[in-house]
């Protein structure tokens, strides 16, 4: 058994203490409520006693509740140990664990309230004694892959080829669709923690999500604006056909399993199996789910989307896509409507729907104004102010290289002014990324001095209360960190040692604005909701210069030397450095990502960011952890280079004061 870093996840033997890699507690954590060191494996702080374990919703069904087929399998499969599945449980009134190895505990020994979904005999709140440990879904994962020789990470792309590679594996069916699903419907899927077999049933641990609000309640807050319905309307459209695919649409037509996070994106309490003894739900059951909801509430439907309703109810709107395209028309239809100056109350953010009509036009419901959104931003034009500023970064010195020549920068800073009337966020924040080159012990030289020489010219230069520095200061700055490493290479000269230089990625942050630079081919990606990912940096190489010059791309990069670059800082004088500054004000919650080539190369970013980046917007995303991850899926998938990543998350919300 070996214990997992919980910072940088190596794999450590269990009798070490701290981590062979990066030197954390194998033993000890830190409350996050005061600070206190407790032992891992408490379910509560020594000092304060707050709860430091993390609590787990298990689900458990019973045999009959299952399919013939999946009860049949039970015996053909191993457990992590390789013996027969033979986790007996003590009866409910007497357990006080879930398992064999006594790793899950009963929570104060007392069921969670939560009604089960279909197929759960009963739920159980557990607690986790050993979180350092692999969960058994994992060492049965890499048990069988490793008998089988299966590549775990060579899986199918449909769900469900997913599905059936997952079960042909031997992982319990119970778990099944959360493992297909939780990558990418994430925060929508609840986080899948472990399952397992107990002799003739299945056990499987979810993230508790009983204390989230529930959809139909927050629906029926009359000060909601109509637009926020709109975009659950399409939420629950675009989740359709994935949960179609491995037969769980049930999950969206049962309201109480709707619930929604602190970012008001729409999510699944648990995922529902639909029943095989009955036909599979339809777009109809959508459309009457909508109904109940707007029923229940009192909230009306008007124009465009009572139309579109009752197409939905007549089978007239037959597939997912074509609801989604509808709903998209009706944000267009809003979006044309507030942008016209004849329009009443359009401007007014806490008008009523009734209010929403045409100046002069009949009260018909063709001529209802609506206010739009597009995933969580209104398309009108609203005061923003930051609501947070977080960050996180980390560096890696990949499966091939010998040592790492990447360095990194993370500097914030964060007032605040609050009062029982008002709260007012300051945030400023400086981010770095150097990949550094010229071997040996050379670039990572000239990475830390840009990253040192920067942060230093910057501090100077940009004093507390003053607004983003113009791009003349942020110019300078960065031909300040060439000249000092040009000077150095200028002195090895003379005895021979080679040049050294590092490519530059910076960005800069006060409250909304945002400053972003760069020098060579390291990379700012930006990420919303609403826009997905875009690379806001172009490579200063070779084939990126030719296709600027209207070179087509694939001669471009035909060339032999495509890949080489144009600009970097060290090798050359300041006068031959021209730095690319872009400045811009950000309106909706967006993920900024500053990395070195080892984790874009290959497309990485781009064929992976829904599952790796896009979770990483909403405000209970670990940005820490969630950087860690991206790097161990980028050495799986590349791993040739150094890598290094620095997220920023910024989160906005409307400014009630300049309402």
């Amino acid at each position: 058994m070996m214990l997992v870093c919980p910072e940088c996840q190596f794999e450590n033997p269990e009798d070490n203490k701290f981590c062979q890699r990066c030197g954390t507690s194998l033993t000890h954590g830190q409350c996050q409520e005061c600070g206190a060191s407790f032992p891992y494996g408490a379910l509560n702080c020594p000092a304060c006693d707050a709860e430091t374990a993390k609590i787990w919703l298990a689900l458990i069904a019973e045999p009959r509740q299952r399919s013939a087929t999946a009860i049949a399998s039970i015996d053909a499969e191993t457990t992590p140990s390789g013996s027969k599945p033979e986790m007996t449980t003590q009866t409910q009134a007497e357990a006080t664990t879930l398992d064999r190895d006594h790793r899950y505990h009963l929570y104060d020994g007392v069921a969670a309230t939560t009604s089960p979904p279909p197929l759960i005999a009963h739920i159980q709140l557990v607690w986790d004694s050993q979180p350092l440990h692999k969960a058994f879904l994992e060492q049965l994962l890499e048990q069988t892959s490793a008998e089988s020789e299966v590549l775990i990470k060579a899986i199918p792309d449909s769900p469900a080829s997913s599905l059936e590679f997952w079960r042909q594996l031997g992982v319990p069916e119970m778990a099944l669709p959360y493992l297909v699903l939780q990558e990418s419907l994430a925060p929508a899927v609840p986080a899948l923690q472990d399952a397992w077999r107990d002799r003739d049933r299945e056990i499987l641990l979810i993230e508790d999500r009983r204390d989230w609000s529930r959809l139909a309640d927050v629906w029926g807050d009359s000060s909601l604006p109509f637009s926020q319905l709109l975009y659950w309307l399409n939420e629950m459209a675009k989740l359709w056909p994935a949960l179609a695919a491995i037969h769980c649409t049930q999950s969206l037509l049962a309201v109480e399993n709707l619930c929604v996070d602190e970012d008001q994106a729409l999510c699944l309490q648990f995922l529902h199996t639909n029943d095989a003894s009955a036909a599979e739900p339809t777009l109809q059951d959508l459309g009457r789910l909508w109904q109940q909801l707007f029923d229940q509430t009192g909230r009306t439907q008007y124009g465009p989307l009572a139309q579109l309703l009752s197409a939905l109810l007549q089978a007239q709107v037959t597939t997912a896509e074509e609801l989604r395209s509808h709903l998209h028309d009706i944000d267009n239809q809003q979006d044309q409507s507030t942008n016209n100056p004849t329009t009443a109350a359009a401007d007014d953010p806490a008008a009523d729907e009734s209010d929403m009509v045409t100046v002069g036009a009949p009260a018909d419901p063709e001529n209802i104004i609506y206010r739009s959104v597009a995933e969580e931003q209104p398309t009108i034009v609203l005061p923003m102010q930051v609501l947070s500023l977080s960050d996180a970064g980390s560096t890696d010195i990949g499966q091939d290289r010998d040592h790492n020549e990447d360095n990194y920068g993370i500097e914030t800073l964060i007032g605040k002014q609050e009062s029982a009337l008002s709260r007012t966020l300051s945030a400023r924040g400086t981010y770095i990324v150097c990949d550094g080159m010229g071997g040996h012990a050379a670039g990572e030289v000239a990475s830390a001095m840009a990253v040192e020489t920067l942060q230093a010219y910057l501090k100077a230069h940009w004093q507390p209360g003053d607004d983003l520095p113009p791009p003349d200061i942020i110019n300078q700055a960065i031909l300040a960190a060439n000249q000092q490493i040009y000077a150095v290479n200028q002195e090895n000269a003379r005895s021979g040692s080679g040049r050294m230089g590092t490519t530059l990625v910076m960005m800069l942050v006060q409250d909304a604005k945002v400053a972003i630079a760069h020098v060579g081919d390291s990379r700012i990606y930006r990420l919303t909701r609403k826009s997905g990912l875009e690379q806001v940096t172009t490579d200063h190489e070779v084939g990126q210069r030719e296709i600027q010059r209207g070179v087509d791309p694939e001669v471009a990069y035909a060339r032999p030397d495509a890949y080489q670059l144009t600009q970097a800082l060290g090798p050359r004088e300041t006068e031959l450095v021209k730095p690319d500054i872009v400045c811009f004000e950000v309106k909706e919650d967006t993920l900024f990502l500053l990395c070195s080539d080892g984790l874009s190369d290959n497309n990485f970013l781009e064929d992976h960011y829904q599952e790796l980046l896009t979770p990483l917007i909403s405000t209970n995303a670990n940005l820490e952890q969630g950087v860690l991850d991206l790097i161990a899926a980028a050495n799986n998938r590349n791993g040739h280079d150094n890598i290094t990543a620095v997220v920023a998350r910024i989160k906005m919300r409307p400014n009630p004061d300049q309402m």
